[in-house]
């Protein structure tokens, strides 16, 4: 079972190469990590984006332009565009924002005439986290896609957690579906969606995990915590997988572990016709080489 990020560079390595396609490839940390990760034989790639801009950046990196297959196009919407274009031509496995906004990368994703959205799929953003001061990665979401999940989405959202775990070899993740409290209080909506799915769970609706919720953070991540509080649950202060109920619970999150608490992180968009990588324009080359890595593992 993988319980490092770097343990994914080393897993992506032992598989067949994919074909990576990055969308507006003209800044320096989306170049970066591609080339490192195509230098470890994990990736090859197809950079859309202004060339000359892309041939420059690749010079102040000392890295050779020749490289990459480049495919000119100097306006950030029409790049996006392209890059899904050369998707669904076959032409690629994985789709990656470089320094394109992430309004226009999801508006080519989600293009109803020639996007990567299948019949009503739902699209989540799935996040792997090494926080230092917990002892395995953390699988969460959703932090960037939906703002209000409903229990539809929400039952999405569980699927496609449980989903990357298995992708990093854990058979049997511990799913936590927080809520501000354990307490089933039937006026939180959070509450009653988290026991609906930790029911389904139970009765084997929701499979290839084991789920409980409500659990406020502090329960689902920290064992002392649950025995103080005497939360008698498998899932309690061992969760490898945490359902957010909102995408501002789960954005601080996310934002509070890499900015405060020193962690790293790989990310990747779940539902399309491929693996997409959505992260921060001002995400490290270290968190985009970890996404590509995921994204490999995720992709067929």
């Amino acid at each position: 079972m993988i319980t490092h990020l770097e343990q994914m560079i080393e897993a992506a390595k032992a598989k067949a190469r994919k074909r990576i396609v990055v969308a507006y490839a003209n800044d320096i940390h989306s170049i970066e990590a591609v080339h490192h990760t195509m230098e470890l034989g994990i990736v090859d790639a197809t950079l859309v984006g202004d060339k000359a801009t892309i041939v420059k950046v690749c010079e102040d990196l000392n890295i050779q332009s020749q490289k990459f297959r480049i495919v000119h196009e100097s306006d950030e919407q029409k790049a996006a565009h392209k890059a899904v274009e050369l998707i669904i031509k076959g032409e690629g496995d994985i789709l990656m924002k470089g320094l394109v906004s992430s309004d226009k990368y999801m508006r080519a994703i989600l293009n109803k005439d020639a996007g990567l959205l299948p019949p009503k799929a739902i699209l989540s953003h799935v996040t792997v986290i090494e926080n230092p001061n917990y002892d395995k990665l953390l699988i969460v979401g959703d932090v960037a896609i939906i703002p209000s999940p409903d229990l539809d989405q929400k039952i999405a959202i569980t699927n496609y957690l449980i989903q990357t775990a298995h992708r990093l070899g854990n058979e049997k993740p511990k799913v936590a579906i927080i809520a501000a409290t354990e307490q089933m209080l039937p006026n939180m909506p959070a509450c009653v969606d988290a026991a609906i799915i930790s029911k389904m769970g139970e009765r084997g609706q929701i499979k290839g995990a084991i789920i409980d919720g409500p659990l406020g953070l502090d329960s689902a991540i920290d064992k002392e915590s649950a025995t103080i509080k005497k939360v008698k649950s498998e899932v309690a202060g061992d969760a490898d997988c945490l359902l957010f109920p909102n995408i501002e619970t789960g954005n601080v999150f996310y934002k509070f572990n890499t900015k405060l608490a020193k962690g790293e992180l790989g990310a990747i968009v779940i539902g399309a016709k491929c693996p997409a990588i959505l992260t921060s324009r001002g995400d490290s080359a270290l968190s985009k080489t970890y996404s590509i890595a995921l994204a490999a593992l995720s992709a067929d």
